[in-house]
């Protein structure tokens, strides 16, 4: 294994870890700001280290802070099999993160003839590792509910496992219908195909292509992650807390990161298999790298009008009223941040500047690419997290009776469906 592919490995893995970790800060402070937006109010604005607000975002670590010392609590009632109900959690937690590993950030790199993979577990089954791992994620919910000898628990944990059965068996078929159009089970390999047009000038998303596929795999998702109208695993008005009520502190912890870690790794799918990943419309990674000096100097352009108005709109939302308060802190951090922005924007100024005009070569040009391609990930990741949240408090939540009627009376043979349809377009007229 030559050096630079230990590097682009590990590289890889430490980018995975931190968009599946530290993105679970994020998505919280996403989903309350969100929610407040939706309900009329302004959220979480106060929490601050040294007058630093981050726009609420340090209220998210002072949950964790406070889930760290909050004091375990063990139901008495638990004599036997401690262990697994301490597990429980983990299992779920461990199983959406590693489902997340599969998925590429950018395109295969090309150092030195040698071709590495961006993607924190370099395999070409990625769809095959996904529906393993993350069907485990439910034992930990049935183990959680099981093991706590909790009447509501356990209808919660029961609900869970009958759920996934219904939405798995959808989410397989729709998965299927993709991999005939595809014509692969590897995750980066569907990108690469999506970057195709059809018709001359439409993007070859799967969305397009596979419009029915491509929905059932979204409401499908959506209930696998536990995520309203879905959330009858969990049933406030019902069951209590459904199968995570007896587990308190970080027990109860590792649930609620693995919902978030759990939704993310759907985003990601979705963005990957349905939205051409990292990719842009009608831009591959062959053009980008054909047309570098024309890319950076559209990046140029276009990097200093994005951070103007994020620093407008930044200092319009922290402005202080003098005459309300004495609250110094919004104006410091402010300053700081408008600094921090345009330091940061000169930085990526001064190397396009270097990569394309300057001293362009081979290896700088591929790793701007790859770069370029993290971000739009990031985006789009980001973009369709937003959309899980805004449906969660757009939409009540359903029966549990309707949640299997759609699940068995209507994705399934919808699925059938369109996998056989797709069969016959596919395999018969050989698209």
């Amino acid at each position: 294994m030559s050096t630079s592919a230990i590097v682009v490995v590990i590289v890889s893995f430490v980018l995975g870890a931190l968009l599946a970790l530290l993105t679970i800060p994020v998505l919280v402070w996403l989903e309350r700001r969100v929610a407040s937006l939706i309900q009329d109010r302004i959220g979480p604005n106060r929490t601050n280290i040294f007058g630093f607000r981050l726009g609420g975002v340090v209220q998210s670590f002072a949950d964790v802070v406070k889930l760290v010392l909050k004091e375990e609590y063990y139901p008495s009632h638990i004599k036997m099999g401690k262990w697994l109900f301490m597990l429980a959690p983990v299992i779920t937690f461990v199983a959406a993160l590693l489902a997340f590993m599969a998925i590429p950030f950018a395109d295969t790199l090309l150092i030195d003839g040698e071709a590495l993979r961006v993607q924190p577990l370099p395999i070409d089954f990625g769809v095959f590792w996904y529906l393993a791992i993350g069907a485990v994620g439910v034992l930990g919910v049935i183990f959680g509910g099981w093991m706590s000898h909790n009447k509501y628990a356990l209808l919660g944990a029961v609900r869970a496992g009958s759920m996934v059965i219904s939405y798995e068996l959808a989410l397989g078929l729709s998965i299927i219908s993709f991999v005939l159009l595809y014509d692969t089970v590897d995750f980066n390999a569907m990108v690469v195909w999506q970057s195709q047009t059809f018709f001359g000038f439409l993007p070859a998303w799967g969305i397009l292509l596979q419009p029915l596929a491509s929905i059932i795999l979204i409401v499908a998702l959506f209930a696998e992650t536990n995520r309203n109208p879905f959330t009858v695993a969990e049933g406030e008005s019902e069951i209590v807390a459904g199968y995570m009520t007896e587990h308190t502190a970080m027990k109860f912890a590792m649930y609620f990161m693995g919902e978030y870690v759990a939704m993310n790794t759907a985003s990601a799918v979705i963005i990957t298999v349905v939205f051409g990943g990292y990719q842009l419309p009608w831009v591959s990674t062959s053009l980008l790298l054909e047309n570098f000096t024309t890319f950076a100097g559209t990046l140029m352009l276009v990097v200093p009008i994005f951070l103007f108005f994020f620093i407008r709109w930044m200092q319009k939302n922290n402005r202080v009223n003098a005459r309300l308060t004495t609250d110094g802190g919004r104006n410091l951090e402010t300053k700081v941040l408008t600094i921090a922005l345009i330091l940061m924007g000169l930085f990526i100024e001064i190397a396009l500047v270097f990569l394309a005009f300057i001293s362009p070569s081979e290896l700088g040009v591929t790793l701007s690419v790859a770069i370029f391609q993290v971000v739009t990930f990031v985006v789009k990741l980001m973009m369709f997290n937003i959309f899980f949240i805004i449906i969660r408090w757009t939409l009540p939540r359903f029966r549990y009776d309707q949640v299997q009627k759609l699940g068995w009376v209507y994705l399934l043979p919808l699925a059938l469906v369109n996998l056989f349809i797709t069969a016959i377009v596919v395999v018969g007229v050989g698209l």
